[in-house]
């Protein structure tokens, strides 16, 4: 069985690619960083359109302040405003590492999974979403 992620030399077009997404991951953390300050000055991102026009939060309502959070070491917050943002923190976090290293080293991460494989990891993260919404909207409240 072979390994399903593979490191290889990096194309000039996947170089631009780990750039584009180093990018907007470091913009994330930076934002969620100074989320609070940027707060008290009302000069955040505005709210979530869903929330707004359902009166329900969506299925990724409270991110941002659950990354804010995370950067205070406030889990407990960070888990009720959204379950699944402690796990989303450490992965943004690892994944920016990963791609600064790749993009340091010319090396980029190809996954390589069968149709089956793919269909699994779509299953599991759309499931992982989806209960983490149920536990939003009628567990842990808006």
């Amino acid at each position: 069985m072979a390994f399903p992620i593979s490191i290889t030399k990096a194309l000039p077009d996947q170089r631009l690619r780990d750039l584009g997404m180093f990018g907007g991951l470091m913009l994330w953390l930076v934002y969620t960083r100074v989320y609070w300050a940027m707060h008290a000055l009302h000069a955040t991102l505005p709210p979530c359109p869903f929330y707004y026009l359902t009166g329900h939060p969506c299925p990724f309502c409270g991110g941002t302040r659950s990354f804010a959070f995370m950067w205070q070491g406030d889990i407990a917050d960070a888990v009720r405003l959204y379950p699944l943002g402690p796990a989303f923190f450490a992965g943004t976090v690892l994944g920016a590492g990963g791609l600064a290293a790749g993009l340091i080293t010319g090396r980029t991460w190809s996954p390589r999974l069968t149709s089956l494989q793919w269909r699994l990891v779509t299953i599991g993260a759309v499931s992982a979403i989806a209960i983490s919404w149920v536990l939003k909207v009628f567990v842990l409240g808006n």
